[in-house]
């Protein structure tokens, strides 16, 4: 079977870390995991040494040169790229296995759900996974599973600090190979948690609407950060 390359980039992950690690263990001998670093201050690091990851550090804090920088060093053929905060199934790597078997042509990602067990959360997976199945607008932190070739063909991410998942996917020569697998993939709500999740969901909408027409990401990146 093709070798896989799992890339994760990291920013003071070390709660994180671990459980998804421990989820990525399943694949043994049958691909690679890449922590690609921005500058953690905690543990991050050493999780990811004790777990066997490759570690690769990026001088900025910039979660599309960290994805590219992981895709330049790997050596798998399919790529899988996933947000550190992120759990799969025990068995998500059996289910997947036909995929690296099938068309490279076809871009995959997760059923988006949220590792919350509150209604309010339901909600929000339903419109997100309509948005992604029906519109073809998923983001990253559905997970991304791509052959490199394809991945190369389509110039990978672009060093830009946020909103590269979505500059990635519209620059996509056509969007009829994104298939969403019948597979969760479960996020933290801690995005959700710090604010209202309707007010959180407006801001983040804002924030592409403002990138869309043509604001400069710095600008946005600072209001995106801002405590």
């Amino acid at each position: 079977m093709s070798k896989i390359s799992i890339i994760i980039p990291t920013i003071n992950e070390a709660n994180n870390l671990p459980l998804l690690l421990s989820d990525l263990s399943i694949i043994q001998e049958e691909g690679e995991i890449l922590i690609v670093d921005c500058g953690s201050e905690d543990k991050t690091i050493d999780v990811a040494n004790i777990y066997g990851a490759k570690v690769y550090k990026s001088q900025e804090r910039n979660r599309g040169l960290q994805l590219d920088i992981g895709a330049k060093n790997s050596k798998g053929e399919w790529l899988i790229f996933l947000h550190a905060d992120t759990r799969l199934t025990h068995d998500w790597f059996t289910k997947i296995k036909s995929v690296f078997k099938g068309d490279k042509n076809f871009i995959y990602y997760f059923k988006f759900k949220i590792s919350n067990k509150k209604i309010i959360y339901r909600v929000l997976e339903i419109l997100v996974n309509f948005r992604s199945k029906y519109f073809k607008q998923p983001y990253g932190d559905q997970g991304l599973i791509i052959h490199k070739s394809i991945y190369l063909k389509n110039n990978g991410f672009r060093n830009i600090p946020l909103m590269e998942d979505l500059d990635f996917f519209m620059r996509l020569n056509s969007k009829k190979y994104l298939k969403q697998l019948n597979l969760p993939i479960f996020t933290s709500p801690r995005k959700w948690e710090r604010t209202n999740i309707f007010l959180q969901t407006i801001k983040n909408w804002n924030f592409r609407r403002r990138w869309l027409n043509g604001e400069s990401l710095k600008s946005i990146y600072s209001d995106y950060y801002k405590k």
